[in-house]
């Protein structure tokens, strides 16, 4: 998990995400409809990207993609992410991280 998590920690928020996964769209378009902007490592176009996978998974992230770590830490996959939107605790934890700064909710 060595690789997942020196990665996790070089940004605000990371995302790991294949770019044929619907719910890695969906939940990067939700992590930037706040106006952060995530990097996003797209698993199946790295060369490094099968390693990733199987670190992923050693972390507990089934399906694999899409895994969020927001502040270095690991939120989850879509269901955290979108569970943590409508509980209002998304902004929270992207302003805590430094990825945005401001949040008005409207």
């Amino acid at each position: 998990m060595e690789m997942v998590t020196r990665l996790a920690a070089e940004k605000p928020v990371v995302i790991f995400s294949k770019s044929n996964c619907c719910m890695s769209y969906s939940v990067k378009s939700l992590i930037c409809s706040f106006g952060a902007n995530p990097t996003v490592f797209e698993i199946d176009k790295i060369p490094n990207g099968q390693q990733i996978e199987r670190e992923l998974l050693q972390l507990g992230c089934r399906p694999s993609v899409p895994a969020v770590f927001i502040g270095e830490q690991f939120i989850g996959g879509a269901n955290e992410v979108i569970s943590l939107n409508v509980q209002s605790k998304l902004a929270q934890l992207l302003i805590r991280a430094g990825a945005i700064f401001i949040w008005s909710g409207k």
